[in-house]
């Protein structure tokens, strides 16, 4: 085990760097899309750092890789659930200005 505050691979050694966390993203998608998916998202975002602190990389990337993929399933479900909503209105209107006449 090597002494407090020195790198595990010894002297010399590059350490490897954290994959993207995402969390950016996934406090996005959570505030401005889906809020369900966006929590996953961020859960796992969090998870990222504290993975690749512990040394745990494979553990690291894949709760990146989720991390990403809950915001971009949020991001989808908030964007279909807005157009949704833009084509009720405008049928709302349409059929409100048809009944009208």
């Amino acid at each position: 085990m090597p002494p407090y505050g020195q790198a595990a691979g010894g002297y010399g050694s590059s350490p490897v760097s954290a994959p993207n966390n995402y969390l950016v993203w996934a406090i996005l998608s959570t505030l401005l899309c889906c809020l369900p998916l966006g929590i996953v998202s961020i859960i796992f975002a969090t998870k990222v750092d504290t993975l690749a602190a512990m040394g745990n990389l494979t553990g690291a990337l894949e709760a990146s890789r989720k991390a990403k993929n809950f915001a971009i399933a949020a991001a989808c479900v908030g964007g279909a659930i807005a157009a949704l909503y833009v084509v009720f209105v405008l049928v709302a209107v349409v059929g409100a200005n048809n009944g009208s006449l």
